[in-house]
């Protein structure tokens, strides 16, 4: 019987390729696992040719963008002989939509939380602010009905805000069909655009911070104003949205989830799509420059810069052009979304009352405000 000769470079590529499994599952429980991944994050962001480039561009205001900021763009033909009401100076915020009992990564409502909605009622003075949810316990509870007031946070905002419960049903039916796996975004941007399209209002994700009241964009004679992302206007985001009730872009929008497959997919119906419907219907829509809500943006240089910390004469400088723009760090500027996919690990998750009243960065300059002065005290 003849034998085989013995392939030992064969041998050798097998035992590496056994091996590379291995070595990914204890590199991903490792406790250097964290920093692996931001150093592999950052060094992809800096690639010559990185998408994040283009996103952090340069940018100069349009005039209609300016207009819109301004309250100053004009009545459509067709709409010029009715009177048009304002949108209601309403904020709607979204949270809790799957069960940290169950889910853990889902999180529970926090202190980040606990700011945005600060930010809605220092900030932006709204009239009304509602939370919409299905779980806020804490400890979370397996009970969907479980009081919220457990959870220490929604007991500072209680007499300010209105809490809105949606049941784990209601929110399975906005899905295309019951066997679809979204994510719990997926469903939360149908939810938002569902209450702007029934209500009016203004609608802020939970890491979205208003600095001062949106009085020309109550006032717009365009039905729903959106905020570009990215220098290059890449996007219009999802993440703040002001619009009047009975939209015909939002119902356009709407039409555009139904039957589709939201598990292939993050941010198209969310931020791609309502760019390529403004585009089609421009006469419906007002949009606003980058920094109008989502400047600085998500890539690693900007989120640096808004939680470096800054030496004392920054902090100075900082204080006094916030103080100068009524809150904000740029002359145009509304709101800031803080991009928590982007910064929770880094940042965000670490901040702590002491941590934003004492530790001088951009976004703690921004939000010290909003802390009522009982809180972390204990």
């Amino acid at each position: 019987m003849l034998s085989m000769p013995l392939d030992r470079g064969f041998l050798r590529r097998r035992r590496v390729v056994l091996f590379i499994p291995v070595i990914a599952v204890l590199l991903y429980f490792s406790p250097f696992w964290p920093s692996i991944r931001r150093f592999g994050d950052h060094a992809r962001q800096k690639l010559p040719f990185a998408y994040q480039w283009k996103v952090q561009q340069d940018f100069v205001p349009t005039q209609s963008e300016l207009d819109c900021i301004n309250g100053r763009t004009p009545r459509s033909n067709s709409d010029s002989n009715y009177k048009i009401d304002p949108i209601p100076n309403h904020v709607h915020f979204i949270y809790g939509l799957s069960n940290p009992y169950n889910k853990p990564s889902a999180g529970t409502f926090d202190f980040l939380c606990y700011l945005a909605i600060r930010s809605a009622i220092v900030g932006m003075k709204a009239d009304k602010v509602f939370l919409h949810y299905t779980y806020l316990t804490d400890p979370p509870s397996p009970d969907p009905n479980a009081s919220p007031l457990s959870n220490p946070w929604i007991k500072h905002l209680k007499d300010d805000i209105e809490l809105v419960h949606h049941t784990p049903e209601e929110m399975a039916a906005l899905k295309s069909s019951p066997d679809a796996t979204w994510q719990a975004a997926h469903v939360s941007d149908i939810l938002r655009l569902k209450l702007l399209q029934e209500q009016g209002g203004i609608y802020m994700d939970m890491d979205a911070f208003g600095f001062r009241p949106f009085t020309n964009l109550l006032k717009s004679p365009r039905d729903i104003i959106l905020g570009h992302e990215g220098g290059n206007r890449g996007g219009l985001c999802n993440a703040i949205m002001v619009a009047r009730k009975s939209s015909a872009f939002i119902e356009r929008w709407l039409k555009e989830y139904n039957g589709a497959d939201l598990s292939k997919e993050w941010n198209y119906h969310s931020v791609v799509l309502p760019k390529k419907l403004e585009l089609q219907h421009p006469e419906e829509v007002c949009t606003l420059p980058p920094n109008g809500f989502f400047w600085p943006t998500w890539t690693w240089d900007h989120i640096e810069f808004m939680h470096e910390k800054l030496s004392s004469e920054e902090a100075r400088n900082w204080a006094a052009e916030i103080d100068r723009n009524g809150g904000s760090l740029y002359e145009d500027q509304l709101a800031y979304h803080a991009w928590s996919q982007m910064a929770w690990e880094r940042h965000l998750s670490k901040l702590t009352p002491q941590l934003v009243r004492t530790r001088d960065t951009r976004f703690n300059l921004l939000v010290r405000n909003f802390l009522q002065d009982d809180v972390g005290l204990a």
